[in-house]
């Protein structure tokens, strides 16, 4: 159901589009309100015929001097499925190219090292509740951040899950509706899952099955800010410097991701066999996403590239490094 509601000329197919992806099983909430800001702009130039221009786009494409340029080009991705949409049921409306704005530059992944890594749960470990403020941070965050890592989930994948995802018999969760729109499914450690358990007692015990696990207050799950907040004091505190380059949250996702191959090459373990596993547990839809930490790996660990390359002749030339995942 889109709870979003446009005013512009366009408004009908603008509703239509998000209903058309709703109906066919997309969430489509977040670019629901993407196009609220594309309506908002055609109201502003005051259009009044049924037709985008080039002009139109252009105005509608310029970079602006206080966003980024990841924000210009989703801004540029939420026209250009709307004039697509447009042509396909006969409006005239020219569309944006694609290469308006510059390549990002590559991201380069973070891999924790297993210092790091003990360094930093043990901030974690030693973080204290705040009864007034945050009764639960104690409990919840070691937890919390372990799962990230040992389950290479992407963070919004936990931070929104509920009660009822959690099976605490069978010891394994289930990811709901996900960035590819697949359910799966991720075992989860013993000690961890009785980490769930100490959590469910805690604050759960009268909650509603569909309530936010890791929830800030009643009915709110933990938001992003909070995470990251929480991220960069357990940084400071293990020692580990920050820049505007990194390290990030996801970057657990990806150092999952190369230390199990790592793991796997080194007891020799047939690739071709294990991989799907690692597709399946990362909700990858094509194995471009995954051979992308075959590369990752290979590059970070130069030993392991001659075992790789007896598997997958071809691939680690041909998959480029670049960001395939997002919060």
């Amino acid at each position: 159901m889109n709870d979003v509601s446009y005013s512009s000329v366009f408004k009908k197919e603008l509703s239509d589009l998000v209903e058309v992806k709703q109906s066919v099983g997309f969430d489509y909430t977040t670019q629901a309100r993407a196009f609220a800001r594309v309506d908002r702009f055609f109201i502003s130039i005051g259009l009044s015929e049924k037709r985008i221009t080039k002009d139109i786009c252009d105005a509608w494409c310029r970079k602006r001097s206080y966003e980024t340029q990841t924000n210009q080009s989703t801004r540029i991705s939420s026209l250009r499925i709307f004039c697509r949409y447009l042509n396909d049921i006969g409006i005239p409306a020219y569309i944006p190219p694609k290469g308006i704005t510059s390549k990002r530059p590559k991201y380069d992944a973070h891999i924790y090292t297993d210092e790091e890594l003990q360094r930093f749960f043990q901030a974690v470990d030693d973080s204290q509740s705040v009864p007034s403020e945050c009764p639960y941070r104690g409990l919840v965050m070691p937890v919390f951040f372990r799962i990230l890592y040992t389950s290479g989930l992407r963070v919004s994948e936990l931070r929104l899950l509920r009660v009822s995802d959690i099976d605490f018999n069978g010891g394994y969760i289930t990811i709901r509706n996900a960035k590819n729109h697949k359910d799966r499914i991720v075992p989860i450690h013993p000690e961890l899952m009785n980490g769930c358990r100490r959590i469910k007692d805690a604050i759960h015990c009268d909650s509603p099955d569909d309530e936010f696990f890791f929830m800030l207050r009643a009915g709110q799950p933990m938001p992003l800010a909070n995470v990251y907040k929480n991220f960069r004091r357990y940084l400071d505190r293990a020692g580990i410097s920050h820049t505007w380059k990194g390290p990030r949250v996801h970057d657990f996702r990806h150092t999952y991701c190369v230390n199990l191959l790592r793991k796997w090459v080194d007891e020799g373990k047939d690739l071709m066999a294990f991989l799907p596993y690692m597709r399946t547990m990362l909700g990858h839809e094509g194995f471009e996403e995954t051979a992308y930490y075959l590369k990752l790996t290979s590059e970070r660990f130069p030993y392991i590239k001659l075992q790789l390359k007896s598997s997958f002749p071809n691939l680690l030339q041909e998959v480029s490094i670049d960001e395939h995942e997002f919060y």
